[in-house]
């Protein structure tokens, strides 16, 4: 059987947040700095990125009773999402689509992998209603 083709989207906020995080670093090279935690993020994000083209359940499915009320249900109608850990505590939060086929009898050979978001620690857990620990 052939392996399976995963291309990797990214949409609203995961894309926002990534572009914002380019534009971070090009003002940071441009003022000469070589090494930041935008950085960090930014090579952690694609690395991750690169993983899933490879890997698409590498990241830690979230029950659906969690996932339910958020906003991931409401602006994508997602039925799975993923969480996959990042530099600095942050995560990104992805579904897996898979494509309609026409045939029942053919084999799926592409997964749809949608990037939803790329959110600090504080973030993450205000979307999944946890309280701090303090």
């Amino acid at each position: 059987m052939a392996s399976k083709r995963v291309s990797v989207k990214l949409l609203g906020d995961a894309k926002d947040a990534y572009l914002e995080l380019e534009n971070k670093i090009k003002e940071e090279k441009a003022k000469g700095i070589a090494s930041s935690f935008n950085q960090t993020l930014y090579k952690s994000i694609s690395n991750k990125i690169a993983i899933l083209k490879t890997k698409y359940d590498y990241g830690d499915q979230i029950n659906r009773q969690i996932f339910a009320k958020t906003k991931y249900v409401k602006e994508y109608g997602v039925t799975n999402l993923y969480r996959v850990d990042l530099a600095g505590y942050w995560r990104l939060m992805y579904t897996l689509k898979q494509p309609q086929r026409e045939d029942p009898e053919v084999d799926i050979l592409a997964i749809w992998l949608d990037v939803l978001d790329i959110v600090d620690h504080k973030t993450y857990n205000k979307i999944f209603g946890y309280k701090n620990r303090r």
